[in-house]
């Protein structure tokens, strides 16, 4: 099941690609390139910092369903893929997206933003592009 809703993600940052030309592009924050000395850090890898406290008191469990808008780049600081360029917010199941989403949206509760820097092996493990740290601005904004 994983796989399927990773595929489904996937599918949905790839159909991104061909119509990124008519998204509006929104710009990478300065510390796209790597995370800051502040940012918290798991034993996993994944690298974080509060961008905006949430007024939620529950944290999502794996297998709890999440509304979110987001943007993601590259280190280069390239934008390729925004919930909030298309202007609506995407739905899914935690357990089914990258390792990085699954763990870092466990850290946050409802109204919270957070960035999230995410290494290759909690990503797409180099299998496809994105390759290398991704970076991901995210709003947690309703667990379901």
């Amino acid at each position: 099941m994983r796989i399927v809703a990773t595929l489904a993600f996937v599918a949905l940052v790839a159909g991104l690609s061909s119509a990124q030309t008519t998204l509006k592009v929104i710009p990478a924050p300065p510390d796209v390139a790597a995370p800051p000395a502040d940012a918290a850090k798991t034993r996993s890898g994944l690298a974080s910092k509060v961008i905006q406290a949430g007024t939620g008191k529950t944290h999502p469990r794996p297998t709890d369903q999440v509304t979110v808008h987001y943007t993601g780049w590259t280190t280069d600081g390239k934008m390729f893929d925004s919930s909030v360029a298309r202007g609506a917010p995407a739905t899914f199941p935690l357990d089914h997206v990258i390792a990085g989403w699954t763990e870092g949206l466990q850290l946050m509760v409802t109204g919270e933003k957070r960035r999230l820097w995410i290494p290759e092996a909690l990503a797409y493990k180099g299998q496809r592009d994105p390759k290398g740290l991704l970076v991901f601005d995210v709003e947690l904004i309703k667990i379901q």
